[in-house]
C-alpha cells in the first residue's frame, strides 16, 4: 500500500531544509535536496512506525485494526 505525504523543502543559504507538511515533527535538514528528501521519508517512516507501535499499545489486548480512507 502506498501513502502519499506532502514534503514542504526550500533552500536555505547552502543547507535544503523541509518538513512533512501532515505529520508534526518530521523535519529535516541536509547539504543537498535528494538527501532531503531521503530523510524525510526515513524519519516518516520511522515516525509512522513509532506512532503505531504507540497505539497499539494503549490499546492493549483485543483491538481492531480498521483502515480509513479520506477522499482529497
Amino acid at each position: 500500500m502506498t501513502q502519499n505525504y506532502t514534503a514542504v523543502v526550500k533552500q536555505d543559504g547552502e543547507a535544503w531544509i523541509g518538513w512533512i507538511a501532515e505529520i508534526p515533527g518530521v523535519n529535516g535538514q541536509e547539504r543537498t535536496r535528494g538527501a532531503l528528501l531521503e530523510t524525510l521519508r526515513v524519519t516518516l517512516r520511522e515516525a509512522l512506525e513509532m506512532n503505531r507501535t504507540d497505539a497499539r499499545h494503549a490499546a492493549g489486548e483485543g483491538f481492531e485494526e480498521i483502515a480509513i480512507h479520506i477522499p482529497v
